[in-house]
């Protein structure tokens, strides 16, 4: 055989041997590595402690890759996909809205100490839904700010809840529109929701004050504790404040029995009946 062939048969050779080897060396890799995974987990399944250990470590690395990860996402995320918490925020710019509006929402933001943002979104929307509803839109303020101060998360003991203070047990079918009665802690939901309930009880008291007396649950009660007249006094001060003409003076219900003049200073003595037992009353028997 001449050295030529010779050679390229020591190749073939060579090259035969080392697949083998290969083959054989990656063969029983695997199963080295099957045989150490079963050998881990017949130890984790006899030892609880070494398991809850390793994954608790394991939970540690993915916690702190997490953040890298979500980082890198919205890096490289278009710009219309990525999600800003404050398109979220129920907040605009106070500057944006009518001039009336705007001038209720400084005034009210400098009174109750809320940010102007929020109060102005909640201004807009309150004068939303009096123009739909043929309510003054200043008068939904103003049972808001004697209601919860415009705490959206405020609730009573008796679960009266958000900014209107609305018996989310009573009126759970009003807030299914939105998602269910979890929705009472969203600002304009519970507004809407208010609104709501409040036109329900003017159209059956047949008058402003007697629609609040039915919703503060004080309609077939002695006194209401003043809750009338503290809404109606605030809501006189928010109109003056934001500069806008005074309300009409406004008439009780027929159905509200009337006072004897020699009764009036006594007003202030009269038992005040509890928020929570009135809107209790209220919201029963809507």
């Amino acid at each position: 055989m001449p050295a030529s062939g010779k050679l390229v048969a020591s190749a073939r050779t060579l090259g035969h041997k080392t697949a083998n080897g290969f083959l054989a060396l990656t063969h029983n890799g695997f199963a080295l590595l099957g045989l150490a995974v079963a050998i881990s987990a017949l130890i984790f399944i006899s030892r609880p402690d070494l398991r809850l250990a390793g994954e608790s470590q394991l939970r540690q690395w993915l916690d702190a890759r997490l953040p890298v990860v979500a980082e890198a996402s919205i890096e490289e995320a278009p710009t219309s996909e990525i999600i800003v918490a404050s398109d979220r925020a129920t907040a605009v710019n106070p500057k944006s809205l009518p001039k009336e509006q705007a001038a209720v929402a400084y005034w009210l933001s400098t009174k109750y100490r809320v940010a102007p943002e929020p109060i102005a979104a909640l201004v807009s929307e309150a004068y939303a839904q009096g123009k739909a509803n043929k309510l003054d839109p200043t008068l939904i303020l103003a049972i808001m700010a004697i209601e919860s101060s415009f705490n959206p998360f405020a609730q009573s003991p008796v679960g009266a809840q958000g900014l209107m203070q609305v018996m989310t047990k009573i009126h759970t079918d009003k807030y299914e529109s939105f998602g269910g009665q979890h929705a009472a802690f969203d600002p304009v939901t519970n507004l809407k929701v208010g609104v709501k309930v409040l036109k329900e009880c003017i159209a059956r008291a047949g008058s402003i004050e007697g629609g609040l007396r039915y919703y503060v649950g004080a309609a077939n009660l002695p006194s209401d504790g003043g809750y009338a007249a503290k809404v109606l006094a605030e809501h006189q001060r928010m109109r003056l404040g934001a500069g806008l003409r005074a309300a009409n003076p406004l008439v009780a219900a027929n159905t509200a029995p009337p006072v004897a003049k020699s009764a009036v200073p006594k007003v202030a003595e009269a038992t005040t009946v509890s928020h929570a037992q009135q809107v209790i009353v209220a919201n029963s028997s809507l």
